[in-house]
């Protein structure tokens, strides 16, 4: 396991407060990474981390611990996350630096090959 130092992911206040509600009960930290689907390429994934696992990179963000597997933290980093309510709707947000474009859904997006090699 490593200690991650930033840049990684932070947390704003309200995603931390949500977060730190949502954990109180179930796993170590809050696990976020990135997974190959969709119509623009990676989908985010945010569960609760039930372990930490040899390759994760760990950091902490206003009182939350962050959990992130090796292959996910490069496309995350530099990332906010935010919780947000519009209307009926509420649930994560993030604004990742890296991201070149999303879908028409907003589901899924790509990355700057560049932010990836540095």
């Amino acid at each position: 396991m490593n200690k991650f130092p930033e840049p990684g992911i932070a947390l704003t206040e309200r995603a931390a407060r949500h977060v730190r509600g949502w954990l109180a009960s179930d796993g170590v930290g809050l696990r976020v990474a990135v997974k190959p689907t969709g119509c623009s390429g990676y989908q985010y994934i945010v569960e609760a981390a039930k372990q930490i696992e040899n390759d994760d990179s760990t950091f902490d963000s206003n009182g939350v611990r962050v959990v992130i597997d090796a292959q996910s933290l490069p496309f995350l980093a530099g990332t906010e996350l935010d919780y947000v309510r519009e209307g009926l709707k509420e649930g994560f947000r993030f604004r990742n630096p890296n991201v070149r474009e999303t879908c028409g859904c907003g589901e899924s997006f790509n990355v700057d090959p560049q932010a990836l090699r540095s």
